[in-house]
């Protein structure tokens, strides 16, 4: 049994897409994680916006962040389907880490030197 994580993909559609075309293609890959048993499925339309540096000739991109939880072979196939989409001009995928244990929580973990200061004084 392999372990969901969590992951954040962000890819970039190619600027000259009609928004209904966009919206299929944001659409495809929402049902590709759906398929792939991905949960906790996240979209966020960050819209058009000025790249960096010219990619693939375009200048502008339409950006798309996805944030879910899902197991490592569907990482795979979800970039494999970008890398070969004409759509897509740009991806990226972080594995995401859990959130850190809140400080209220951090005082029901018992304190790992009272051990010590029980052996200690029965030593002397």
């Amino acid at each position: 049994m392999t372990v969901k994580r969590l992951y954040e993909t962000m890819y970039i559609l190619r600027p000259d897409l009609p928004d209904q075309e966009a919206d299929a293609a944001i659409a495809k890959y929402q049902e590709f994680l759906v398929q792939q048993e991905a949960e906790d499925i996240t979209i966020q339309h960050r819209g058009r916006r000025r790249l960096a540096y010219d990619i693939k000739g375009h200048r502008e991109g339409i950006y798309i962040q996805l944030n879910y939880s899902a197991t490592p072979s569907t990482i795979e196939s979800l970039e494999k389907s970008m890398r070969l989409a004409d759509d897509v001009i740009r991806y990226m995928t972080l594995k995401l880490e859990p959130e850190v244990v809140e400080a209220e929580d951090a005082e029901d973990i018992p304190d790992a030197e009272a051990p010590i200061e029980e052996v200690a004084a029965a030593v002397e």
